[in-house]
């Protein structure tokens, strides 16, 4: 669900809010359970440490719940809420929210944007989010883009998902300039030519230490869903577009979205999934950077033009988003979105029923076991002439649904040939 597509029904459901209403730098929680352990903050996804992405896997949840018609915990909620500093930005984990936030506090950009997206998504903290954006504006840097930390070089994801914190929230990012430059203009110094030896139309992170970008594809996936002005949660573009990179005096960002969305079909042809090599260790399936890739390619050319990434999640995906946690799972259920896909039926797994047992009980769902749950829905479905199911439209009617991994630790590790 994005903001600039609502339904008449998400129009409707703007009335009600709720009440007390591949992470970056860290992966999605390890080991998750039915229910968080007795030691995991209240409120909080998953039972892993969340010192350094507890902010980022809570807001991902909230946003995939809401992408999925549920209606999040309170608690849940509350719990990101109190997360944030004075000045408006939040930092991945604060163990003590009542006390303050003081220069050692490690606020960023990414899990500030990500908790915006997911605040304005749930509906009414308005002062929360105007908070965080005044903060992000405040430490956009003169080339019109972010890094990971204020006051370190711009880089695509961290750009990107701001840029997806100003759209979700009715913000064009063309008008948020600092010195003259907006985050497209940043976004489009990170875009490389279509030639192979260059880059192939990829994005990279940021220049390396000698200033040569290399294509990278977790900052393409990053890039594409940026430069077309998407957030962590779009829906697939109306009409495919042959994926095919064209070199341009001056690309466009929608010629420059084309571009690495043709690289990412070049890299996903030969596996079907992308792949990282971390420590020198042979390459590995990069579940989430190829869950980020299927949602870029769908906004850019539709949801056929990320079919066979799709169908290697679904076959493949379930047993890392159970090892992996939170986040993982609204991953996927982001990529199901954007291509249409059930997140309840997701090569036999229910994406949803997963993520809400990794944490408080949402409040739009029934105290029942899943099985019960997915049985009564169909069969409500039958009943309802609308093509969705009754706890949807419940979800809806309670709350304003809008709807972005980038996880820092492996983008300047993930380097593609």
């Amino acid at each position: 669900m994005n903001v600039r597509r609502r339904s008449s029904a998400a129009a409707l459901a703007a009335i009600a809010v709720i009440g007390a209403a591949a992470a970056p730098a860290v992966a999605a929680d390890p080991s998750p359970s039915s229910s968080p352990s007795k030691t995991a903050p209240s409120g909080l996804y998953g039972t892993t440490d969340p010192q350094y992405d507890g902010v980022w896997r809570q807001s991902l949840a909230l946003l995939a719940q809401d992408t999925a018609g549920v209606i999040p915990s309170s608690t849940a909620v509350k719990w990101l809420t109190d997360q944030q500093c004075a000045n408006g930005a939040f930092a991945p984990f604060r163990a003590d929210p009542a006390a303050a936030c003081d220069a050692k506090t490690p606020i960023d950009t990414n899990n500030t944007a990500a908790a915006v997206q997911a605040l304005w998504a749930v509906g009414g903290h308005g002062d929360v989010i105007e908070e965080a954006l005044g903060w992000l504006k405040s430490v956009q840097n003169e080339d019109g883009g972010w890094g990971y930390v204020p006051g370190t070089p711009s880089d695509a994801n961290s750009t990107s998902v701001v840029v997806g914190a100003l759209t979700a929230t009715e913000t064009d990012p063309e008008k948020v300039v600092k010195d003259g430059k907006s985050p497209y203009d940043a976004l489009l110094t990170f875009a490389l030519p279509c030639a192979k030896d260059k880059g192939a139309g990829a994005f990279a992170f940021q220049p390396d230490k000698d200033g040569k970008l290399l294509p990278n594809a977790d900052a393409t996936a990053a890039g594409v869903l940026g430069a077309l002005g998407e957030g962590l949660v779009a829906d697939a573009a109306d009409k495919a577009d042959a994926a095919s990179c064209t070199d341009a005096d001056k690309p466009t960002r929608e010629g420059a979205a084309a571009n690495a969305a043709a690289y990412l079909t070049a890299t996903l042809a030969k596996d079907g999934h992308l792949v990282s090599a971390l420590g020198g260790s042979a390459d590995q399936p990069d579940y989430g950077n190829t869950a980020d890739a299927v949602v870029a390619l769908a906004a850019q050319g539709g949801a056929d033009k990320a079919a066979e990434p799709l169908a290697w999640l679904e076959k493949n995906a379930a047993k890392w988003a159970a090892e992996s946690g939170p986040a993982a799972y609204a991953q996927l259920i982001f990529a199901a979105h954007a291509t249409g896909t059930d997140p309840r039926d997701f090569g036999s797994t229910d994406l949803v029923a997963k993520l809400n047992a990794t944490g408080p009980a949402p409040q739009g769902v029934a105290a029942k076991d899943t099985a019960s749950a997915n049985a009564d829905e169909k069969s409500d479905e039958k009943d309802d002439d609308s093509p969705f199911g009754v706890w949807w439209f419940v979800g809806v009617c309670l709350v304003f649904g809008i709807g972005i991994g980038f996880l820092l630790s492996n983008r300047n590790k993930k380097q593609q040939p």
